[in-house]
């Protein structure tokens, strides 16, 4: 069985969650209930599952009710990245808690929901890592198994598994799940205060050091209240 890259993940969870009022008016988008128990825990879950130890879950809207609903579980440990004071955004949001987080460490979106292939994506993502070559690498699905999900795709791959994004308005045939493998060296030099990870990845891209691997499983997108209940019935189907 191969081994994993990294026995911590980072859980991104300190969004405002507009798109998912009015569920999100009295408590933030990683606890609104998907199948009987909040976002966030099946993050939390698959995590565990495939043996990954420790979380590091950053918080802001209703930072109070997140943190408290997190450390509370028996499992992973979870250590809280207050984002209280600011908002930092995915990029700046990972520069904060890099202090908290081994080398290489996986990152996780809280508002996506996903089935395993024939492998854990922990340990897909963990068998492709190489250090010497990436500085992050991205699970990334094709459309058709990209559940509630309505854009025109993130990125496309070659044959070596690099990353590109595509030309303005045109059409990329992978969807970026929200999980990833990150070496520490994708945050060097970052700007202060908030920003995305998208402006990493540029520069990661045209050092040919972004890579992306193809999940082999389910992918939900659960960005507002319409796509609870699909995401229920994929779920329901297992």
């Amino acid at each position: 069985m191969t081994e994993l890259a990294s026995d911590t993940a980072m859980v991104l969870a300190a969004g405002l969650g507009k798109r998912m009022r009015p569920l999100t008016a009295s408590r933030p988008k990683p606890l609104v209930r998907v199948a009987g128990k909040a976002l966030i825990d099946h993050s939390l879950d698959r995590l565990v599952e495939a043996g990954v130890g420790k979380a590091v879950v950053n918080v802001h809207y209703l930072a109070d009710a997140l943190a408290a609903h997190v450390e509370m579980r028996a499992a992973p440990a979870v250590t809280i990245s207050d984002e209280r004071g600011l908002l930092l955004e995915t990029g700046g949001g990972m520069v904060k808690a890099q202090p908290l987080l081994p080398d290489p460490f996986f990152c996780v979106n809280s508002d996506n929901v996903w089935l395993d292939g024939p492998r854990n994506v922990f340990r897909e993502l963990s068998e492709a890592w190489d250090p010497a070559r990436m500085d992050a690498l991205l699970l990334l699905v094709p459309h058709q198994r990209a559940h509630n999900y309505a854009g025109k795709g993130d990125f496309h791959l070659d044959p070596l598994g690099r990353i590109s994004r595509p030309r303005p308005s045109r059409v990329a045939p992978f969807v970026y799940t929200g999980i990833q493998l990150v070496a520490h060296r994708l945050l060097r030099d970052s700007p202060e205060g908030p920003f995305s990870t998208n402006l990493l990845w540029t520069r990661a891209i045209e050092e040919q050091r972004l890579y992306g691997v193809i999940h082999t499983g389910e992918w939900c997108e659960v960005g507002d209240p319409g796509a609870i209940v699909p995401t229920e019935a994929m779920l329901a189907r297992v």
